[in-house]
């Protein structure tokens, strides 16, 4: 993983976007994988119940030790973020210890009708990052949507292939998805740094 093109902004919170980021075959693995099929609520929460693990718990797509050779560049992706190299680059951009920390990776495929509404992540979420993969060639405006802090929609990262961005969470982190129109698939990962555990710590 590359993060050498990465740009500061400040506006409504601090966060971080780059471009050029993974490799072909990354972004396929991202693109192609099969997601768990099922018929999907929308409340506008990822899990679709605030808690995070409710009925579209079973039907989420991360990369663990069970699934990953499956995943081999993804995998590989996971391996980056756990080196020292990499957690500290990213602990220095957004002044957070990483040092004890563990990578969580999601492979999200949202459909017609997906839609967040503006939250802010949970603290054990020390960082997040998405990273877009557009093979269907949807709306750039499919971003993530920034907020103020009354919550009047200010901003929206592109989502743009083979770009992201990554935030630390905070009082003023205000962000989700407007119900917008997607005609196939917004495909994406999405990266944390977590305080609990997963089969990914990083390296000390």
């Amino acid at each position: 993983m590359k993060l050498n093109n990465i740009t500061h902004l400040n506006f409504p919170f601090n966060h971080w976007q780059f471009s050029e980021c993974l490799s072909n075959e990354a972004l396929d693995e991202i693109s192609f994988s099969k997601i768990p099929s099922g018929e999907r609520a929308y409340d506008g929460t990822r899990a679709a119940d605030h808690t995070g693990e409710g009925i579209d718990g079973k039907l989420r797509l991360f990369i663990t030790k069970e699934n990953m050779n499956n995943f081999p560049n993804l995998t590989k992706l996971i391996n980056s973020l756990q080196s020292k190299e990499m957690t500290n680059q990213i602990s220095k951009l957004i002044n957070k210890d990483l040092s004890k920390s563990y990578v969580r990776l999601e492979i999200i495929g949202d459909k017609e009708g997906f839609w967040l509404k503006p939250h802010k992540d949970i603290s054990e979420k020390l960082m997040t990052m998405m990273i877009w993969a557009n093979p269907y060639n949807e709306s750039s405006n499919l971003g993530t949507d920034l907020y103020d802090k009354n919550f009047k929609l200010v901003k929206t990262i592109e989502y743009v292939h083979n770009s992201g961005y990554l935030f630390s969470s905070g009082e003023d982190t205000w962000h989700g998805l407007e119900l917008k129109e997607i005609k196939k698939e917004r495909r994406c990962i999405q990266i944390n740094y977590v305080s609990f555990i997963t089969d990914w710590p990083v390296e000390n």
